[in-house]
């Protein structure tokens, strides 16, 4: 009875395993496209009305196994050392084609890690148990044929930039560029920061 018991038990820790460390092809595409340098120069040379902005992104925590870890960082070109936001994602598999990016937030002054995404190993001192949760911020994203589409979901993402309530994000994914809208609207659902016309275009660019 005892060794009935313990193959049980060995089954169910080999199912747990696996799920644990399972990572389908689509959440690998998913990532390695967020991976990289990205600049929306060509969006703002064509249109004022976008600042110059580049994004980027890069993995962190390799080892970790609950699923991959990103340091965010965005600046105005001409800014690049003193980068206006500062995230950390941590991407999960929900299920075959849905995805979750949770978003995390330094705490005290993020600034001291700027430049991070130049190492071999950014944010090696760190572990996400020391960073702060946004929550409610979440995007949930969705394979959509040759894309990746997803959002925040709702009025959940609380936000009081410039006088916002509540801050929404809308994000489509390519191979080679990403399109993010991100607004913030107050009580009255009116919308009070980011763009107006639609997201920024950032393109995949090499260093």
């Amino acid at each position: 009875m005892k060794l009935r018991y313990l193959n049980l038990f060995l089954l169910f820790a080999f199912i747990f395993t696996k799920q644990i460390f399972a990572q389908s092809p689509d959440f690998k595409t998913l990532a390695n496209w967020l991976s990289g340098s990205f600049s929306n120069e060509e969006q703002a040379k064509q249109d004022s009305d976008y600042f110059h902005i580049t994004l980027r992104m890069v993995p962190v925590w390799k080892n970790s196994k609950d699923g991959i870890w990103l340091y965010v960082e965005q600046a105005v070109a001409q800014k690049q050392d003193k980068p206006y936001r500062q995230r950390v994602y941590h991407l999960t598999e929900k299920d075959g084609k849905t995805f979750e990016s949770e978003v995390y937030t330094f705490k005290g002054d993020p600034l001291r890690f700027a430049g991070e995404w130049k190492k071999t190993e950014p944010l090696a001192k760190l572990s996400p148990d020391s960073l702060e949760t946004r929550s409610g911020c979440s995007i949930i994203l969705t394979k959509k044929g040759e894309t990746f589409v997803g959002s925040t979901q709702g009025k959940n993402c609380e936000s009081n930039l410039k006088g916002a309530a509540y801050a929404t994000s809308e994000v489509t994914l390519f191979k080679d560029k990403i399109i993010s809208w991100d607004r913030g609207f107050d009580k009255k659902n009116e919308q009070v920061w980011g763009a107006e016309k639609g997201g920024y275009i950032f393109k995949k660019i090499k260093e």
